[in-house]
C-alpha cells in the first residue's frame, strides 16, 4: 500500500480526486492508496448533514472565504484547517469486508494507537464516530463505500486552532468539546512527527506494509499516473 503527501489542498479538489481514484481503484489500475494532506479552513457535513448544526449564518463564512460543503461520506459537521492530519483512505476492500462500521472501528483504532504513543488514553463512544479524549473530541472519522472501495477517512487535530469549532455543533454532540495533541500536551507537536507515527498504526491495525513515497507531488494531476506507475511496477515485481 502507498502513501501520498499532498501537503495543502483544497477540499474540492481533493474531493474529486479521491473519486477519480476510487473509480480507478475499483479497475484496478492502482494500488490501495492513503492520502496524507491538510485543507485550509473549510466546513463539511456528511450526506444527510444540514445547515442546522451551524451556530453562524452561511453568509458569514462566505464572507471570510471558508466554504461549507455536503458531501457524501458519514457523520455530521465537522471543521477542517491546517495543523490538521487529514488521511483519506482509498482501499478495495474483499467481499466480506464491506461493513462500515467494522472498517471505521480499525481507522478508530490507528488513532487510539497514536493517543498512546503520546501517553495519552482515547476513547470511543459506540454513539458517536471518532475518537475523544475525557468528554473532547480530538479526531473526526466519516469514511463512504462505493462498490466496494472506500473513501474519505479521518481528521485529527494536531495543532489546529480550535476557534473555528465554536462555530458549530461539532458532529451535532452539543454537549462535548474539541481538542488537540498540542493543547493536551502542552507543547507544538510536529505534523511530520504525528503522520509517522499514524502512517506505522495504520500499518500495525490494518495487517498491511505501507510504503510513504518520498518522490514529492508537485499537482494533484500527476497523482493518477504516478499510481499507475507504481501498480505496473508492483505487477512486475
Amino acid at each position: 500500500m502507498i502513501a501520498l503527501r499532498l501537503g495543502q489542498v483544497d477540499y474540492l479538489a481533493a474531493w474529486e480526486l479521491q473519486r477519480t481514484l476510487a473509480r480507478a481503484r475499483r479497475l484496478d489500475e492502482i494500488p490501495d492508496v492513503v492520502l496524507i494532506l491538510e485543507h485550509p479552513p473549510t466546513f463539511t457535513t456528511g450526506r444527510r448533514g444540514g445547515t442546522h448544526h451551524l451556530r453562524i449564518p452561511l453568509e458569514w463564512l462566505a464572507a471570510r472565504g471558508i466554504p461549507y460543503y455536503v458531501t457524501d461520506r458519514g457523520g455530521d459537521v465537522t471543521y477542517h484547517g491546517p495543523g490538521q492530519l487529514v488521511a483519506y483512505v482509498i482501499i478495495r476492500l474483499g467481499e466480506g469486508q464491506r461493513r462500515v462500521r467494522h472498517f471505521v472501528e480499525r481507522l478508530e483504532g490507528t488513532i487510539l494507537e497514536v493517543l498512546t504513543s503520546y501517553g495519552l488514553q482515547g476513547v470511543l463512544d459506540p454513539a458517536h464516530p471518532g475518537v475523544w479524549v475525557g468528554h473532547d473530541k480530538i479526531a473526526a472519522v466519516g469514511i463512504a463505500i462505493h462498490h466496494g472501495v472506500t473513501y474519505h477517512g479521518i481528521a485529527l487535530n494536531v495543532t489546529t486552532d480550535l476557534e473555528p469549532f465554536e462555530w458549530i455543533v461539532p458532529c451535532g454532540i452539543p454537549d462535548r468539546g474539541v481538542t488537540s495533541l498540542t493543547r493536551l500536551l502542552g507543547y507544538r507537536v510536529e505534523l511530520d512527527e504525528v503522520v509517522q507515527r499514524w502512517l506505522a498504526a495504520f500499518a500495525r491495525c490494518f495487517h498491511r506494509e505501507v510504503w510513504l513515497d518520498p518522490e514529492p507531488i508537485t499537482s494533484l494531476t500527476e497523482v493518477h499516473s504516478r499510481l499507475m506507475c507504481r501498480q505496473g511496477a508492483t505487477a512486475q515485481s
